[in-house]
């Protein structure tokens, strides 16, 4: 076991898979340089070379266009998008690309190699151009993966899962959580699985569901509302697309009720898609309504950062109001 924050979590997981494969190449804007703005690609162009790991022209739409003719070719493309809320002029590449190569070729080709890596969400006073939560534009697209970890033990084995996996994968990291905090991390080569969520706590009378940094929200919320006697489940979903439906409702028809935290605005997030399924899933074991912790529906604001925000108080409450519905 070694600490190491997420940042540097990630930066083994690059490490290790490009020592394995060859065809592993690692590229973005200024990742070859000193590491990229977050340094998450350091000393990887010096340990392989520049043919490797190395920088990309500032355009995104290219760099994704790059990434699937590299994948395509049966290499496993590593793309650093510099900021989450820079992936919207590669929407198209990603969209009507990167997920329906398989399909539009009949599995002839495939872009299944590809990852696409970019920090998202808020906490750091970024502003409306460093903060944005964008998985729910990719969680409406078949034929992607979206893997968000929480800590640095998932960072490192989700993102081995996602290099290597056979479909392109967005992988999500949470920026304010780069540097927050070291956690124990097997030095070795290990993966955890796409597509399942794990239940961090269990508990039997209110479910609180998240995602990446939001999970640590649900945690701060809980031991809080445990101090009043309410005891509660906690799950990271981990990967949203797919999602694990089946860990949630049987959680949810233990407890009978579901709060769900997510940092992206309120309409069309993927907390509604959720709250959609579960209610579906668990209607005649419902305590009272699925509630949604959620950004605001305006732009990310820079002085205001802390009303928007969804922290553990926000949470909190939502559990209050569940519990005495």
């Amino acid at each position: 076991m070694a600490k190491m924050n997420l940042l540097q979590a990630i930066n083994n997981a690059l490490d290790i898979a490009m020592a394995k494969n060859d065809k592993v190449y690692s590229f973005g804007e200024d990742t070859g340089g000193f590491g990229g703005v977050f340094r998450a690609t350091s000393g990887l162009t010096e340990k392989y070379g520049r043919q490797r790991n190395f920088n990309t022209p500032l355009v995104e739409q290219g760099i994704i266009g790059f990434a699937n003719g590299l994948a395509s070719q049966g290499s496993y493309a590593v793309a650093e998008i510099q900021f989450g809320d820079y992936i919207f002029p590669a929407f198209d590449q990603i969209v009507n690309e990167t997920a329906k190569f398989r399909y539009r070729s009949g599995n002839e080709f495939n872009v299944g190699g590809l990852t696409i890596r970019t920090p998202y969400g808020g906490g750091i006073a970024g502003g409306h151009y460093h903060s944005q939560s964008p998985e729910a534009y990719f969680a409406h697209t078949p034929g992607l993966k979206i893997v968000t970890p929480r800590n640095p033990y998932q960072a490192k084995g989700l993102l081995l899962s996602a290099i290597f996996d056979n479909n392109p994968v967005l992988f999500l990291e949470p920026k304010r959580l780069y540097r927050a905090s070291t956690g124990d991390v097997p030095e070795e080569e290990y993966t955890l699985p796409l597509g399942k969520a794990d239940v961090v706590k269990e508990g039997k009378d209110i479910t609180l569901l998240a995602w990446g940094a939001q999970c640590e929200v649900n945690e701060k919320a809980a031991e809080m509302a445990e101090k009043d006697g309410i005891s509660c489940e906690i799950i990271d979903l981990r990967s949203i697309l797919p999602w694990d439906v089946e860990t949630v409702a049987k959680s949810v028809l233990k407890t009978g009720r579901l709060v769900i935290s997510q940092e992206a605005p309120l309409t069309n997030g993927f907390a509604s898609e959720i709250a959609a399924t579960i209610q579906k899933e668990c209607f005649l074991y419902l305590e009272s309504p699925i509630a949604r912790v959620t950004g605001l529906d305006v732009p990310y604001p820079l002085c205001h950062e802390k009303e928007y925000f969804v922290d553990h108080l926000k949470v909190y409450e939502a559990i209050k109001a569940s519990m005495n519905f």
